[in-house]
């Protein structure tokens, strides 16, 4: 158990915690070390608890999951990964949440396994969760916040980036390109600290609000 992904469930809805929690303690691999009602509750939780991924509602009636999504990103040395629990996948206020700084989301309507996947790719890092409906959030919420330029990105970093879109792991990355892993590895922590961004699902919304890469593809 001492391997175990440690999880904060965050929903002002108290059966949704428990039907959560219920979920994800079945794992073996994951394991809930706390709960909260309130985004205001995450910052003192997150400090003691040290999870590693936080199942973050959006829509609260205090501090919602944008605000304590941005306060992680903002304020806390190393913090989690943030995986958004939703109702409603064309949401303005998820692509809000993904732009503050979360990692991915999954509908609370989900299927158990869908929501353990989600669960695990968000902590892993390595591939990007619903990478397509990242692309139609983009495209109805996008607001070229960022102005990027072509960030300094080489060929092949943008090769790389383009495929971190489309949910490509780094595996599927290394393969498609003909690259070894920890070649690929490296150029993605190239793209990471080049945009800069602390996840790949950062550096694609990025990149899509700059214009390096259009959802339309």
């Amino acid at each position: 158990m001492t391997d175990a992904t440690k999880l904060l469930i965050v929903d002002d809805e108290e059966l949704v915690r428990m039907g959560l929690r219920a979920v994800l303690d079945a794992q073996p691999d994951l394991r809930v070390v706390g709960e909260a009602a309130d985004g205001a509750e995450v910052p003192p939780l997150v400090a003691r608890l040290r999870p590693d991924v936080v199942l973050m509602d959006v829509r609260m009636p205090a501090t919602d999951g944008i605000q304590a999504t941005r306060h992680l990103s903002a304020r806390v040395d190393h913090p989690p990964k943030v995986l958004v629990i939703t109702t409603f996948e064309n949401d303005e206020y998820v692509y809000a949440a993904l732009r503050a700084g979360a990692s991915g989301f999954v509908l609370k309507r989900a299927r158990p396994a869908q929501l353990v996947d989600a669960v695990r790719v968000v902590a892993r890092g390595e591939s990007l969760l619903f990478p397509a409906a990242i692309r139609r959030l983009a495209g109805a919420y996008g607001n070229g916040a960022h102005r990027l330029a072509d960030a300094g990105l080489t060929t092949r970093e943008l090769d790389v980036l383009r495929r971190m879109a489309a949910g490509r792991s780094n595996a599927e990355i290394a393969r498609d390109l003909v690259l070894s892993v920890e070649t690929v590895k490296t150029h993605v922590g190239n793209v990471l600290a080049k945009l800069p961004a602390r996840d790949r699902t950062q550096a694609v919304i990025a990149a899509y609000e700059s214009g390096l890469i259009t959802p339309a593809g």
